[in-house]
């Protein structure tokens, strides 16, 4: 653990997405493994991942602008500003942006976990295109099964 930190708005490792952002707030060194958290930005009107599980961390959003549809396994429910969800290791889940404003959202995995995806998918994007296939491998590098057809606002 590197200790105690403080962000002020505008800090942390800001990741290109290609059609998002994602801001590294705490990092699994800077809590020793305990969590990651990050700030996905940007996320368009539609926007949403396939239908996938994290079979190595639960996962938590906090939705700070923009609305979503969260999808938690067989239900779903509509979540503005304000709303928490709480995902369970190894249940299945995705979300759309259901606003006609972009989404931006906090993510809270824990054991720390999904911060190397969301690096080695914006090394992807940096490179190139990605496809649904390259989706599936790095989901697959970081214990994390897309079970869904891929949206084409993800990629």
């Amino acid at each position: 653990m590197t200790g105690p930190f403080i962000l002020q708005p505008g800090e942390g490792e800001l990741l290109d997405l290609g059609n998002f952002e994602a801001v590294i707030l705490a990092s699994a060194t800077d809590t020793s493994g305990a969590f990651s958290l990050l700030q996905t930005q940007n996320e368009p009107p539609e926007f949403g991942p396939p239908m996938h599980i994290h079979h190595d961390a639960a996962e938590a959003f906090f939705v700070l602008e923009g609305s979503y549809l969260m999808y938690l396994e067989d239900r779903h429910t509509e979540c503005p500003p304000g709303t928490f969800v709480y995902v369970p290791r190894g249940v299945a889940h995705t979300f759309k942006v259901i606003s006609r404003s972009p989404g931006k959202k906090l993510n809270l995995f824990t054991p720390a976990a999904m911060q190397g995806f969301f690096e080695e998918l914006a090394a992807a994007e940096a490179a190139g295109t990605v496809s649904p296939e390259d989706l599936g491998a790095i989901s697959g590098h970081h214990h994390m099964e897309v079970i869904g057809p891929v949206p084409n606002t993800y990629l």
